[in-house]
């Protein structure tokens, strides 16, 4: 492999989108990862409207492959039911294996080396030890996910700790989507989310605080669900991962960048991780581009302010009973405030790149927030 600009370790979607970002720049690039393709990582496999948007910028069209059109996102409870729809786009529901095989064949196509397999023996900051050989970089991104090597190298993870553990469990059903939204089914301290993975499939997942729920045991707790999935063959076999809330003491050191997982982890409750890890991987690019990191740790920052408020919000209730149901009964009865933070949350806008319009949108969300804190 030649000397290259950028060298990410990593290739899930944001060591793959850092690669394809860094070619439209001009950047030589190349991706390193200890597996091989496809890397299937326990999600809920729901693109929202600022994933798609990122992705089409990064030449990826998800719209013509196999997956399922959703236009908006539904959260319910036992005794309440609210909906909003997307204003600035749709999301796609879309198998996770399926969007890695796409982000390799636009990589490929884009001309970014990728070494699959390859054993990094040694890390330096000019460099990587792969298979033996050194191989010399101007940056080096570390997409290698929550236990990031590269973040440790960069001593950005002194400190550093993970709160609030929980546990995620996925597995596909052969059924016909009964929407088109996302729909979120609360509970104590668990969540269900129904994704739309394509015309006779869906995605279930389970997210729960308690290690010993399974799939099988959340679904008793929705009735509801487990009634439409009576008698569904499953097409795929239940997956679990761990999902928490960390954050490195920074995301760049000198030429030392992180990406996706390794910069910051939220709770998979917020459904972001994919779409944050493309919009990092693009202004990451555009840094390095312009040969100043010190720009993306600012842009980062900018790009994770409302995911990180929202899933605060969400883990709330999540871990507050009392206040999940008043707030979801205050949602259902005031649907225009479920729609201002669904599309704060997940409706593809662009952030505001004047200090005033900055201003105006932190106002807007702190009287959204206040009104949900208000009626509880």
């Amino acid at each position: 492999m030649k000397p290259v600009d950028v060298l990410i370790v990593g290739g899930g979607p944001a060591g793959l989108a850092t690669g394809i970002a860094a070619g439209q720049k001009g950047l030589s690039a190349a991706v390193v990862d200890c597996t091989g393709p496809p890397i299937n990582k326990t999600c809920g496999e729901g693109l929202l409207p600022a994933a798609v948007d990122a992705l089409a910028e990064l030449g990826v069209q998800v719209d013509s492959h196999p997956g399922f059109s959703f236009t908006g996102i539904r959260f319910s409870d036992e005794k309440s039911s609210v909906e909003a729809r997307f204003t600035g786009g749709h999301g796609i529901g879309l198998r996770r294996d399926r969007l890695h095989k796409l982000l390799i064949e636009r990589a490929e196509a884009a001309g970014v080396a990728l070494r699959w397999s390859a054993r990094v023996s040694e890390m330096r900051r000019d460099g990587l030890w792969i298979d033996g050989e050194f191989h010399r970089c101007r940056w080096l991104v570390g997409a290698d996910g929550q236990r990031s090597a590269v973040r440790k190298l960069a001593g950005l993870d002194r400190g550093m700790r993970a709160t609030r553990l929980r546990y995620g469990f996925r597995q596909h059903f052969a059924v016909a989507p009964w929407s088109d939204v996302v729909e979120v089914y609360w509970g104590d301290r668990l969540q269900l989310f129904i994704t739309p993975t394509g015309a006779e499939e869906i995605c279930v997942v389970a997210l729960t605080s308690d290690p010993r729920v399974r799939l099988d045991r959340a679904l008793e707790r929705f009735p509801q669900v487990a009634a439409r999935l009576r008698g569904a063959c499953a097409t795929s076999r239940e997956t679990g991962g761990v999902t928490f809330f960390s954050r490195p003491r920074a995301v760049a050191l000198g030429n030392i960048a992180l990406v996706g997982d390794a910069s910051r982890s939220i709770d998979a409750i917020s459904g972001l991780g994919i779409g944050l890890a493309l919009q990092e991987a693009i202004a990451l690019a555009e840094a390095m581009s312009n040969g100043d990191v010190a720009a993306y740790a600012a842009e980062h920052a900018r790009v994770t302010r409302y995911p990180v408020f929202v899933t605060r919000l969400l883990m709330l209730m999540d871990a507050n009973a009392i206040f999940r149901r008043v707030a979801l009964k205050t949602l259902a009865r005031y649907p225009r405030l479920f729609s201002m933070l669904t599309a704060m949350h997940a409706g593809g806008a662009k952030f505001p790149q004047s200090e005033r319009a900055r201003r105006q949108t932190d106002g807007e969300a702190a009287r959204a927030a206040s009104r949900v804190w208000e009626h509880s």
